[in-house]
């Protein structure tokens, strides 16, 4: 039986989501990896990650895959060609109109699946919006926390390891051999940051930044050592530890 929510007539909607359904948003981008990888990265991680999720607990934990949602906040990759980007304001509001549609289901926690780093702050924000204006419990789970924010990144990437790296190049190549290059990939590290204790990727302070302030190619990490074999064992992981928060997302109610 179909978890997905296209799959549903409007009819079947009023009967099978209820208040103890989670709907569940994957959120991608369509943006520049480098000249190792398509621009599709984040949307098919983000897609993959989530149809994983919902096959092995969707029917346990009454989880529904809402469609992808595939352009998101991007601009920090704006400076390359072919790159497509919401706006901060029109991404806010694209999240607003799903969250208003969503609560109209009956369904009362909506998660967000995200795929693209640069969403995270942003992503944040909605949570609350969404809660304050809709009454939704809202979340955000991501296939893997961004190295920007507080994930981690290998040791080889001195934890810098934010775009088109090690581990992003590898889950790809798991999902989409034929789209992977890595005769065009190489180390891409931002060494000088690693001197620093506070104003780094993954330091105490945050920075602005746009992709191509570090190299002229616009990714950042070392994919040279990528390979199926890892992607395979992250990509099993994340799904693995995604299910398990689910499972917590099912019965959290702040505490009562």
């Amino acid at each position: 039986m179909s978890r997905r929510y296209e799959d549903l007539t409007g009819p079947e909607l009023s009967t099978r989501i209820t208040p103890s359904s989670i709907l569940l948003l994957p959120i991608g981008a369509v943006e520049q990896h480098g000249p190792h990888l398509p621009l599709s990265v984040d949307h098919v991680i983000a897609h993959e990650v989530a149809t994983a999720v919902v096959d092995l607990v969707g029917e346990e934990l009454d989880v529904w895959q809402l469609p992808t949602m595939s352009f998101s906040k991007s601009n920090e990759h704006a400076w390359s060609a072919g790159t497509l980007y919401l706006s901060a304001d029109t991404m806010m509001a694209v999240l607003t109109d799903i969250g208003r549609a969503a609560a109209s289901t009956g369904a009362e926690r909506l998660v967000l699946l995200n795929g693209h780093g640069g969403n995270t702050t942003h992503l944040g924000t909605a949570l609350r919006e969404l809660r304050l204006q809709f009454g939704l419990k809202t979340f955000l789970v991501h296939p893997s926390v961004p190295p920007a924010y507080g994930g981690s990144s290998t040791h080889h990437e001195l934890g810098m390891g934010i775009h088109g790296g090690l581990d992003e190049t590898s889950i790809f190549m798991y999902l989409r051999p034929e789209h992977v290059d890595l005769s065009k990939a190489q180390r891409k590290v931002p060494e000088a940051l690693d001197r620093n204790e506070y104003v780094k990727f993954g330091g105490s302070v945050q920075f602005g930044w746009i992709s191509n302030d570090f190299d002229a190619e616009g990714y950042i990490g070392d994919p040279t050592g990528a390979s199926v074999e890892r992607g395979k064992d992250l990509f099993e992981a994340a799904v693995a530890l995604l299910s398990e928060q689910l499972g917590e997302i099912k019965t959290f109610d702040f505490g009562r």
